[in-house]
């Protein structure tokens, strides 16, 4: 199958960038949502605050470690990092030298690739190769079998459309060796981005023919997060997205499903540490390269100052 690699790079007074965006083959889609090779020659330090969104996070560090800090957590320091959805910002820091691969996953995708339960990685950034079930799903022989082997492997391949592929392949194997999700919680999930985070649990939980409770459960296991929380995210989600269309916050707040402004400032400062008129002009600053946001089209990311 022929790949639409998308490459940008630049260079300026703080040093050169170079990121390619790619889809994944269309057999592990709609699971893995996208990949996204970055390499950064910066001559400082970066900050980035990410913002929860409703996916997993799978960064496929190369060689330069990662610093990420979360409120109510000790930072951990890592090469890679597995992040799942979170109702909290995280910092993640480094050196100004990475080069990697961030790759995109639906929450139920994860749980299929890692088997392990999310509501164990709630509200953390981990070691891929530390989650209890990582090695235990690999079949044996034909290629990496954990994360750090993966990550040698792609370092060593000479263009991201190599890379792309062979994540393909891995990512194939590794789903037919994973823990199947429930196609009823998939459905839910689906619901739930469909609307913004919009339905009621219990509607939700009509919808897909369980009871709230076993919803509840379900949700924690293959998500990481209750319905509840995870619909907390998509709608703070939208709510960024239509900030950053130009969108006012009463109107924002009304398309959104909130109470009113002030619930949406409330929520927003919860989950991201900033109101929406900071994060709005934060995201306005120069000093931007197009590594930042997570997903096309969102605003997930802030450049912060060196700490």
């Amino acid at each position: 199958m022929a790949r639409t690699v998308r490459t940008r790079s630049g260079q300026g007074p703080g040093g050169r960038w170079e990121t390619a965006v790619a889809s994944p083959h269309p057999r592990l889609r709609p699971g893995v949502i996208s990949y996204r090779g970055i390499r950064l020659r910066m001559d400082r330090p970066r900050r980035r605050l990410e913002a929860p969104i409703g996916a997993a996070t799978l960064l496929i560090g190369f060689e330069q470690p990662v610093r990420v800090s979360r409120a109510g957590r000790p930072p951990v320091t890592l090469v890679s990092v597995y992040s799942g959805p979170t109702t909290t910002a995280a910092v993640g820091e480094h050196g100004g030298q990475l080069s990697g691969i961030e790759v995109l996953l639906m929450p139920w995708a994860a749980f299929t690739l890692f088997g392990t339960p999310q509501y164990e990685l709630a509200d953390r950034a981990v070691d891929p190769d530390e989650l209890p079930h990582a090695l235990s799903t690999r079949p044996a022989g034909g290629g990496p079998r954990s994360v750090g082997e993966l990550s040698a492997a792609l370092a060593a391949l000479p263009a991201w459309t190599d890379r792309f592929a062979l994540l393909d392949d891995v990512f194939a194997r590794w789903s037919e060796a994973g823990t199947p999700c429930s196609a009823r919680v998939v459905r839910a999930w689906s619901e739930l981005v469909r609307t913004g985070g919009a339905m009621p649990v219990r509607r939700l939980a009509d919808e897909v023919g369980w009871s709230v409770r076993h919803l509840e459960n379900r949700f924690r296991e293959q998500i990481g997060l209750g319905p509840k929380a995870a619909a907390r995210v998509l709608r703070l989600q939208r709510a960024r997205r239509l900030l950053a269309d130009g969108r006012g916050q009463a109107e924002t707040a009304a398309a959104c499903g909130f109470y009113d402004q002030a619930h949406l400032s409330g929520e927003f400062r919860t989950m991201t540490g900033c109101t929406p008129r900071e994060f709005t002009v934060a995201r306005g600053l120069p000093d931007r390269t197009p590594e930042e946001d997570r997903l096309p089209g969102e605003a997930t990311s802030l450049v912060l100052a060196p700490g």
